[in-house]
């Protein structure tokens, strides 16, 4: 019986033991994970000080004065916001303007996978006013006065189509700053990227979605003309272009107009592992109107030049190349065309006018090479760019380098730079070009979630 017990008791003490070792083992691996590993994949995507300052040339100097963000409750800097609505923030927008003798500056944050759009009172230290949610219920069904978009169909036969969450990408406003526009990525149900999208319509001054209309595949940007008459929606995954009549200053009464083909359309039959951000054809991204709305310049990501539309005309009218090959936004102001591009990180200037007439001097459908360009290397990863003003001066984000640089664009010379939060993307200047709004989206779930806003200062 003794023999028995000791047997038992000794079993224990072994058994006791190892439970013991393993418990040790994985205490070990956690804290080595807590003390080793940790901070050193932290610091693979670092996030910059409240405070940090550009380096380079004095002529104009950016410092990060505010920020607001998700990923740190417990911020040591008033200044350092902490809004759990900020998820995967892809563009940004400042609306200002004056209603019943009211200065009105709002700040309107997209956040992709969010599918929120978040909106702060730039004149009120950031105060968040409204959420935008672009969730979809039975009960909305009044926003759709349209369901199907023409050329394309619901792949499953959907009961209701018009249930969804969309993810909010780019935006911009119209009518004078009475509607702002924003393009879904894709409905969440449709996968692959095949289905009609959607762009919502919002009424500005109460920040309520008011209509919701039908769209192409993998609708990414849009653009307004100056003449308040229409909207582009440019789609990323469908090599085409949409536009619609906002003429009437009536919302009820907003149609599509014209749909553009460049070059050809793509055949949607994907397979379910198909990665149709990177499987999208030309890639259709930057879209601008020239300054008397005649015409409009589209970017052609995948492959470069810019398609080229005769608004008035309705007509595509063929490309124009000898961009750099990987064209991502466009931005006009004054006489001058600016472009990023995103995989040699370079933006490049001409002027808009002697493109224009270059291109259509040339035979119809023929491939020209336009050799005008003056170009600055930014960074890596050349993202959305902003232009001051007075055209002086051009901001652009690096998104593989984390920072944000700074050019003269006399000379085309980058001269200077600063830190950003992990992978920035989009970004917006205020109308006093006094401070300089840039988001953070981040990548494979890393770094980002951050929004983040400079004070500009230039010598005198």
């Amino acid at each position: 019986m003794a023999c028995r017990l000791g047997a038992r008791i000794f079993f224990l003490f072994i058994f006791g033991q190892n439970i013991l070792n393993k418990i040790m083992n994985k205490f070990f691996l956690l804290t080595f994970w807590l003390l080793i590993i940790g901070p050193s994949a932290y610091c693979q995507f670092p996030k910059v000080k409240m405070g940090v300052q550009s380096t380079g040339k004095p002529e104009v100097k950016l410092k990060l004065v505010a920020r607001i963000q998700s990923f740190n409750q417990h911020t040591r800097n008033k200044f350092d916001f902490y809004d759990k609505t900020i998820n995967s923030p892809k563009s940004a927008l400042i609306l200002e303007k004056t209603v019943d003798g009211k200065s009105i500056k709002k700040l309107y944050i997209n956040n992709l996978e969010g599918g929120v759009t978040s909106v702060y009172d730039m004149n009120d230290s950031l105060k968040k006013i409204a959420e935008i949610k672009h969730s979809f219920t039975l009960s909305d069904s009044g926003f759709f006065k349209e369901t199907d978009f023409p050329g394309y169909t619901f792949k499953k036969k959907k009961a209701h189509p018009n249930v969804f969450n969309g993810k909010p990408v780019e935006m911009c406003t119209s009518n004078n700053g009475k509607y702002l526009w924003v393009p879904y990525y894709r409905r969440d149900y449709d996968k692959r990227s095949t289905e009609p999208s959607a762009v919502a319509l919002i009424d500005a001054d109460s920040d309520k979605i008011i209509r919701v209309f039908p769209a192409a595949p993998l609708p990414k940007m849009i653009a307004c003309s100056l003449d308040d008459k229409y909207i582009a929606v440019t789609n990323w995954g469908d090599n085409t272009v949409h536009l619609i009549d906002i003429s009437s200053g009536d919302p009820n009464k907003f149609a599509y107009t014209a749909h553009f083909v460049v070059d050809h359309k793509i055949n949607l039959k994907f397979s379910t592992t198909t990665d149709r951000d990177h499987n999208c054809g030309l890639c259709l991204r930057g879209t601008v109107f020239t300054p008397d709305s005649n015409y409009l310049f589209v970017g052609r990501m995948g492959g470069g030049g810019i398609a080229v539309f005769d608004v008035r005309a309705k007509k595509y009218l063929g490309t124009v190349f000898g961009t750099n090959n990987n064209v991502r936004h466009l931005v006009i102001n004054g006489d001058y065309l600016f472009l990023s591009s995103n995989q040699d990180g370079n933006v490049e200037k001409t002027k808009w006018k002697d493109l224009l007439d270059f291109f259509l001097a040339e035979p119809p459908n023929s491939k020209i090479n336009y050799k005008k360009w003056k170009r600055a290397f930014t960074g890596l990863g050349a993202r959305t760019i902003t232009v001051t003003e007075d055209g002086a001066y051009l901001f652009a984000n690096a998104n593989k380098e984390s920072k944000i640089s700074i050019v003269c664009t006399a000379d085309m010379k980058t001269i200077g730079s600063v830190k950003a939060d992990p992978f920035p993307v989009g970004m917006a200047l205020d109308k006093s070009n006094k401070y300089l709004v840039v988001t953070a989206q981040g990548r494979d779930n890393k770094g980002g979630n951050s929004v983040m806003i400079y004070e500009i200062t230039r010598q005198k």
